[in-house]
């Protein structure tokens, strides 16, 4: 699929200096520009690899154009326009496409320009919004909503009654409002408690390959308008992830967490159940979210790489702390009664 570099510039909205004309095939890195695409900078660290690049088109600032040896796109966010500019290079599927495998229960409504992949099964009372797009084997429980333009790919699981919003994007393997981990410990055996509520996901959200949503135990699981979902991530029965958060792959979110606006954080983070997270609150990988966070700001936890032998010392000196406590504040007495003497 190519591109002008007038329909690019129109499309990001910036300033071009060079031929509107220009056919673009695609976009590469700057590192590794190829012939015909388009790239971007972010950095004047970069500028030696701009200054050598074989990209056709480049996105960046005004500081930077005096660098630049072909044709490029002034903005005031390079990253943000880039972002924008992928938009217009991806291959869409075909529009109103209902594959004949595609098992429909005649209850369901199928709006305007829905197309649905090879063996995907649509249950009962679904409604499929204007422009949707259902990949081979997916699964859509009775009574699913899923809004205009969403893009739901290969093998996504959706329980009954769940709901998807406007332009989502599901990658292949997510399964949405399974139940939620619920257990009664009764003469220690352990009793099944039913999960009633649904999984209901905002506008804008994108959840990533194999990423599960437990539905609500009673409540619903509810995820906020552009909330951004990486892999494999687990968020629990009735958590509620507020709007525009992004959460990176591997992080499990436990029962009835409550996560506020604005929310970022890094990989392999794990969270105790029933807390709850101020807006506008980042943090890193790794970290352990034991208790509630109610102010905004950056957070770590877990112990950063290191030599293996400076780690050793050090964890050994860590479990030495509560004896070394002990006996600084014997010593620390013991100071007090000399001077007092």
């Amino acid at each position: 699929m190519k591109r002008t570099a007038g329909e690019i510039t129109e499309h990001v909205g910036g300033q071009l200096k060079g031929d509107p004309t220009l056919q673009i095939s695609g976009v590469s890195p700057l590192s590794n520009s190829r012939s015909g695409t388009l790239s971007f900078i972010t950095s004047t660290k970069f500028r030696k690899q701009l200054t050598s690049t074989t990209a056709a088109l480049i996105i960046l600032k005004e500081s930077d154009s005096e660098f630049c040896p072909v044709d490029h796109i002034v903005v005031d966010d390079p990253y943000y326009a880039y972002a924008r500019a992928t938009a217009l290079f991806i291959n869409e599927s075909v529009a109103g496409t209902i594959h004949p495998t595609a098992v429909i229960n005649k209850s369901a409504s199928i709006g305007k320009g829905v197309s649905l992949g090879a063996h995907a099964v649509v249950g009962h009372d679904v409604i499929l919004a204007e422009g949707c797009s259902i990949g081979p084997g997916v699964v859509l429980g009775d009574g699913v909503e899923i809004g205009m333009n969403s893009i739901v790919n290969a093998n996504v699981t959706i329980y009954a009654n769940c709901r998807i919003g406007e332009r989502a994007i599901i990658h292949s393997g997510a399964v949405i409002g399974a139940d939620g981990f619920g257990f009664a410990n009764h003469q220690d055996k352990w009793i099944k408690i039913h999960q009633l509520g649904k999984v209901v996901i905002g506008n804008d959200v994108e959840i990533g390959a194999n990423t599960a949503i437990d539905r609500g135990a009673i409540d619903d699981t509810i995820i906020d308008d552009g909330v951004k979902l990486d892999n494999q991530i687990q968020i629990g029965h009735n958590c509620h992830i507020g709007a525009h958060t992004a959460i990176a792959s591997s992080a499990a979110v436990a029962g009835s967490t409550i996560i506020g606006k604005n929310f970022a954080v890094g990989g392999l983070t794990g969270f105790f159940g029933h807390l709850e997270v101020a807006d506008n609150v980042t943090l890193t990988a790794m970290s352990a979210v034991t208790r509630t966070i109610k102010s905004p700001g950056h957070y770590a936890s877990g112990t950063p790489l290191q030599p293996y032998r400076e780690w050793q010392k050090n964890f050994t000196r860590f479990k030495q702390l509560d004896e070394m406590s002990r006996k600084l504040k014997l010593l620390e007495k013991e100071l007090k009664e000399l001077k007092g003497n």
